[in-house]
């Protein structure tokens, strides 16, 4: 697991508790100018990063993102929530709560947030890892929600565990 630190946003357990245990959970990767996406298979137990989604108006994300959960019959949305190494808010934490607010008013799947704190470091590291000569970014905004979205799904099935 790549996020070994306790998240913050533990108050949402429940919801957790009450997503399916089968069915697609689609993940973003929020940055300023691309949103990197992933998905998960209907068991829940492999990843896949999907291509980018540019980000332009909160419209056209809006948009995309409905498609992508059309696209894989997704039952929930993870977004993940950038804090600061101590754990602490920082201004894309505001953001981030900002869009997971307003996808929650326009969606009918439940939307979460995951701490990614190491997610982009981790995305870099397997990039580079699976071709040294890349330098593409847009591979890193995919696979850090490739890494938010396997945190998510750990993170659910040790709380299963621990609810038994």
């Amino acid at each position: 697991m790549a996020q070994e630190i306790e998240t913050t946003n533990s108050d949402d357990s429940q919801q957790i508790l009450s997503l399916p245990d089968a069915g697609r959970i689609l993940a973003l990767d929020p940055g300023t100018k691309h949103v990197g996406a992933a998905v998960c298979d209907e068991m829940q137990m492999t990843t896949r990063p999907l291509p980018i989604i540019e980000r332009s108006s909160w419209k056209e994300l809006l948009l995309a993102v409905k498609a992508i959960i059309s696209d894989f019959d997704a039952a929930a949305l993870v977004i993940g929530l950038p804090l600061n190494t101590d754990g602490s808010e920082s201004k894309m934490s505001a953001e981030a709560r900002e869009m997971a607010r307003k996808f929650r008013l326009s969606l009918d799947q439940p939307v979460l947030l995951q701490d990614e704190r190491v997610s982009t470091h981790e995305a870099r590291r397997r990039v580079w890892l699976s071709d040294p000569r890349t330098r593409a970014e847009q591979k890193v905004d995919s696979e850090a929600a490739r890494v938010i979205l396997e945190d998510f799904l750990d993170r659910k099935l040790s709380l299963r565990r621990k609810n038994g």
